[in-house]
């Protein structure tokens, strides 16, 4: 039976070691808190210096620190946010629950990145927020999306969950937007025990939105009022509730909260794999040369690598081939060989769930043709062996090489020539 490329134990990107092990065993064997302590909050001060933002607050996974990031919106019946097709359901599910328009905003076919060509003509003035991807670990063009959406007060979450270690002329994504949300799933460029995320952004009434959200706290509005001292309790200093209770009232209530704590274990993993990002990505980059280098002899085929002064993270290696034949053929083969390639991410705008909410074909033309005809990814993260990574580079050679035997020559699909979109 052929080897699958896929880590001992488990499909995970991830690579937990001895520093991590360590700190766990430092935290078990000690008396400290299990959550919400010191090791959420080091975590947290370390993961706002390293993309420059100045809050980081940490959740429980990224799906719930998008759900939190929209609720900031404050989005109310009728308005409108632009979206990418080109994602994991997560980056847009929580729009489901409201009473929104929801407009998907096709892809640039070199990134496959939202194209900021493509999102001036959705923007009207019900317009509130635009959530885009970084796709793959490649930052989208946010010089361009920022001067669209800055001048007209339109909110931008960039969903950064591929895009840890990534780079965008001499910054990093977590601050290149208004929010930012982080995936630590053990498939990312660094995991916190398998599940985590983080919400990073610069304001300080956000910051307490999102804190009170997560710590099972009421996100309300509150005005302060004189308390008459006979009706407060005596309370000693650490009692809860007795200043929020007696000194304040109730104007309005925008979300309920939730219990969203990262724990001290998740924490302290996290803190450890952010230090050794640089490792971990570096791996990655390794890898994915090593693959341009086979895509390289087959001119039938287009990398997506990132733009001059972008930095790619490589969650994902996505390359594209010229048409679904070959595609199709090239999956058969690779999978002959114990490859598992994968095809990332269905077109959400057809998805069922966005279907009975009247999208469908055609809305996003460029995310159809390639996802349906050109689309690949292959494995490549620290987890893969050297060995591992022989195997992969030399099955998808022979791969490309049956195919093209077949198929003939390709047309040449760098540059964007119209072959790639």
């Amino acid at each position: 039976m052929q080897q699958r490329y896929v880590v001992p134990g488990g499909r995970r990107g991830s690579v937990i070691g001895d520093r991590e092990l360590d700190v766990l065993g430092r935290l078990v064997s000690s008396d400290a808190p299990l959550s919400a302590g010191g090791w959420r909050e080091a975590f947290e001060q370390a993961f706002a210096r390293h993309v420059g933002a100045r809050h980081a607050l940490s959740v429980t996974s990224g799906t719930v620190a998008l759900e939190i990031a929209i609720r900031l919106l404050d989005l109310a019946p009728g308005d409108e946010v632009v979206v990418t097709p080109q994602t994991f359901q997560a980056s847009i599910q929580p729009l489901l629950d409201l009473d929104v328009t929801v407009r998907f905003c096709d892809i640039d076919p070199l990134t496959l990145n939202m194209d900021p060509a493509a999102l001036e003509p959705l923007i009207t003035d019900r317009t509130r927020a635009v959530i885009l991807v970084h796709y793959g670990g490649c930052p989208a063009d946010m010089d361009a999306v920022m001067a669209l959406t800055r001048p007209r007060g339109i909110t931008v979450i960039e969903d950064s969950a591929h895009a840890l270690g990534a780079t965008y002329h001499g910054r990093r994504p977590g601050a290149l937007a208004d929010i930012a949300t982080f995936s630590f799933h053990s498939t990312k460029n660094i995991t916190s025990l398998g599940e985590g995320g983080m919400i990073t952004l610069d304001r300080d009434d956000w910051a307490e939105r999102v804190r009170r959200h997560r710590d099972n706290a009421v996100d309300g509005l509150y005005v302060e009022h004189g308390t008459d001292a006979a009706e407060a309790p005596a309370a000693l200093p650490w009692m809860m509730f007795a200043d929020e209770i007696y000194d304040r009232a109730c104007t309005g209530i925008r979300n309920a909260g939730t219990n969203a704590t990262m724990s001290e274990a998740a924490a302290a993993v996290g803190l450890a794999q952010l230090d050794r990002l640089d490792e971990l990505v570096a791996r990655r980059r390794l890898i994915a040369r090593r693959l341009d280098e086979v895509l390289a002899a087959f001119p039938g085929t287009r990398p997506v690598s990132a733009p001059e002064g972008v930095g790619h993270a490589y969650h994902l290696y996505t390359f594209l081939v010229r048409d679904r034949d070959t595609r199709d053929a090239l999956l058969r083969e690779l999978d002959a060989r114990g490859v598992e390639a994968q095809l990332r991410y269905f077109p959400l705008h057809l998805t069922p769930e966005w279907r009975f909410r009247g999208h469908g074909p055609g809305e996003c033309p460029v995310a159809e043709r390639l996802w349906f005809e050109q689309h690949m990814n292959l494995p490549c993260h620290p987890g893969l062996t050297d060995s591992q990574v022989d195997h992969l580079v030399d099955a998808l050679t022979a791969a490309l090489t049956a195919v093209t035997a077949v198929t003939g020559t390709a047309a040449n699909l760098r540059g964007g020539t119209a072959a790639a979109v």
